[in-house]
């Protein structure tokens, strides 16, 4: 048969051919079922851009029926969700710097005396507002229950009491976020995806390909060390990682105008745990994959959830139990409080050390995991 003439059998042959081919990658035969159930997870299911249940923390100078009432009240807005009681307001701003509670009511000593005589006590309702679109609807909430929060206590001669305006007088105030600038969430939480997506990606693919190449073995037969081998060929990505981070900061002060109130040598030594935790990761993707296809695959697997269950596109308290579970083992989770803590708290090590410790644990699990698979091609 002539070969300028089009053959079904041949055509049907190669199509064959293909499938077998994809059959036999696992790996992508994995990614093309597994990433569309994942997206189709994450976006039906993990994704609330209206998160309900804040965690609140109340201190309440006064313990009367009315400090009760106001806060069922707020509960029952379904926004918060009171997860515990301060016994001063130092412990109270204390569990907002670090993130524990995203909101902060505090009820003065005298709420109920000036109730009574008609007056109208002011209730400060504290904010964390680093990401102003998780918080947006819940103060909107809080506002439009200042004048019937108390209704049901205030009868009789008290209710003859209440003046025309509402009888409280909530005064919210949005911490480190004031204005709700977005781009003050968003550019400092660049700072992370971007160093995420370009550490794995760059040492997974640089490691495979010296493998594919060959040029690997040859190093590993010279007298060099298996670890002078691997930290030679890391460390020229950290100090790429560092002009990344160096670039990003300058835009984020003088394009942006993003406030930097916590230490800059802090967030070099926070910045420096995150990318050796990326660069494990790239390892151990290196280590698995069999060429440098398979390496860009499981690194687009990884940073899909990452950026989705992280909260840096989404609010992270709004998503279901699960997501946040998942959420807390990536470490970009962890290093996006940490960097919005160090800018626009000026958060000390005392305060970021929860946040830190799950990335180190996280690098050391992934060390593990990547020795397990490590495969030196030499005896």
């Amino acid at each position: 048969m002539s070969r300028s003439v089009f053959s079904y059998r041949r055509w049907i042959g190669i199509l064959v051919k293909e499938f077998i081919q994809v059959k036999r990658d696992r790996l992508t035969f994995g990614m093309i079922v597994g990433i569309p159930v994942l997206q189709l997870l994450l976006f039906g299911f993990a994704i609330n851009t209206d998160p309900k249940n804040l965690p609140t923390v109340v201190y309440a100078a006064d313990s009367s029926i009315f400090s009760r009432s106001f806060v069922a009240a707020l509960e029952n807005t379904g926004y918060f969700k009171v997860t515990s009681l301060a016994p001063n307001e130092a412990e109270a701003q204390r569990m907002i710097a670090e993130g524990v509670a995203q909101f902060v009511v505090t009820i003065p000593a005298d709420f109920s005396r000036k109730l009574a005589r008609g007056e109208r006590p002011e209730v400060l309702v504290e904010a964390d507002a680093t990401d102003p679109t998780a918080v947006s609807n819940a103060v909107s909430a809080v506002q439009r229950i200042a004048a019937t929060a108390l209704t049901r206590d205030l009868q009789g001669v008290l209710g003859r009491s209440i003046p025309a305006p509402p009888p409280v007088d909530i005064r919210v105030q949005r911490r480190y976020n004031p204005e709700g600038v977005v781009a003050y969430n968003i550019v400092p939480g660049l700072l992370g995806t971007i160093l995420t997506m370009t550490m794995i990606l760059m040492t997974g693919l640089a490691i495979t390909r010296e493998r594919e190449r060959g040029t690997f073995e040859n190093l590993l037969s010279t007298p060099a060390l298996p670890i002078e081998v691997m930290t030679g060929k890391i460390v020229p990505y950290i100090l790429i990682g560092l002009i990344q981070v160096a670039l990003i900061l300058l835009a984020a002060r003088f394009v942006f105008g993003v406030p930097m109130q916590g230490s800059l040598l802090l967030l070099l030594g926070v910045v420096l745990i995150f990318i050796a935790a990326n660069l494990t990761l790239g390892i151990m993707f290196s280590s698995i994959a069999r060429n440098q296809l398979q390496a860009m695959q499981m690194t687009f697997f990884f940073f899909l959830p990452s950026i989705l269950l992280s909260g840096f596109m989404f609010p992270f308290r709004g998503m279901p139990e699960w997501a946040q579970w998942i959420g807390n083992v990536l470490p970009l989770t962890h290093f996006l409080l940490l960097v919005r803590g160090i800018l626009l708290k000026g958060n000390g090590l005392d305060v970021l050390w929860p946040q830190i410790w799950p990335i180190v644990a996280f690098m050391l699990a992934v060390i593990l995991i990547g020795l397990r698979f490590y495969r030196r091609t030499l005896d």
